[in-house]
């Protein structure tokens, strides 16, 4: 478990289903990071989970509010690549009221901590919906940078959007 002044985070196992379940199964949750919004079972779910906490290539925590002791998301790195030292970025913030506290900034700080100089890690990259403007937002500010898109991968609420894809290096982070 690692922390800051606002949030924990702790390894991400199996318990965790239930809480996830409810936020992947939450529409206004998931439209801004999940490309499908289909319903999932709860069995489906606690596989998902499952698969994340036991692959060798990924490290999933969920992320704990210290304040109030509530757990509101889950920050991942994912497809690690120890040869070529990189890693895909997912974070998803559940708990709704949380949203626009500082909860997404502080939990891509730990990760990014955690990635460069736990894991040595070289370069840590993620994908982004063009219509969630806040998210990218945080993103550059936190010193990702633009690296390309696909153009008009996403259909939602009846109009084609782009996926971007944004990296950070080692020496960026520095």
């Amino acid at each position: 478990m690692f922390e800051n002044e606002t949030i924990k985070l702790r390894k991400l196992t199996t318990d965790d289903a239930n809480v996830y379940h409810s936020w992947c199964n939450d529409v206004e949750v998931m439209e801004n990071t999940s490309l499908h919004l289909d319903m999932h079972t709860l069995e489906e779910t606690e596989q998902f989970i499952s698969e994340i906490a036991s692959q060798s290539n990924a490290k999933g925590y969920m992320i704990e509010h210290k304040e109030t002791k509530q757990t509101v998301g889950i920050v991942s790195l994912v497809n690690i690549d120890d040869k070529n030292r990189s890693a895909e970025c997912i974070i998803d913030i559940g708990v709704k009221d949380m949203w626009n506290k500082g909860i997404g900034a502080s939990a891509m700080a730990l990760i990014l901590e955690f990635a460069f100089l736990e894991l040595n890690l070289h370069r840590i990259y993620l994908q982004v919906f063009s219509f969630n403007k806040r998210a990218i937002k945080l993103y550059e500010k936190m010193r990702f940078t633009y690296e390309g898109k696909q153009r008009q991968a996403l259909y939602r609420k009846g109009k084609w959007h782009d996926i971007v894809m944004m990296s950070i290096l080692e020496d960026e982070y520095f």
